[in-house]
């Protein structure tokens, strides 16, 4: 009976938000890592345990949208993530063109809330690419 009670509370102290922690994940699956790449060029994500729809379809737990930034992350990201360095996907797609300037680019990927608020852990990905033209 200890035993049983034991385990209950272990898995609803630490089990269950270690268990949803690391549960969701964005990729950039296009172009790869450290590419070289022609501008304009695709951006490709894709999403586990989450889905991405449109903004306008509010907020609810595990849906959003994608964002890409070309900057470091903003300073405050419990806010709505604003318009400069930042494309909004929130039509709910998953690819977008993008032409950048001749040399190396950081490309982050980052999760967000139908209110374009980041979700806590951030749920992003970065990528490196080499515009050649």
């Amino acid at each position: 009976m200890i035993r049983c009670i034991t385990t209950i509370v272990l898995i609803l102290l630490v089990g269950a938000p270690l268990a949803n922690a690391g549960d969701y994940k964005v990729t950039i699956i296009e172009p790869a890592n450290n590419s070289e790449v022609t501008s304009p060029f695709k951006v490709c994500l894709k999403v586990k345990n989450l889905i991405v729809e449109p903004a306008k379809k509010g907020v609810s737990k595990g849906k959003g949208h994608h964002h890409l930034l070309f900057s470091s992350l903003p300073n405050d990201l419990t806010k709505p993530l604003g318009k400069q360095n930042v494309i909004h996907m929130g039509d709910g797609s998953s690819c977008r063109t993008i032409e950048l300037s001749k040399g190396i680019h950081s490309i982050r990927a980052l999760f967000a809330d139908g209110g374009h608020v980041p979700y806590e852990p951030y749920i992003t990905d970065v990528i490196f690419v080499t515009v050649t033209n």
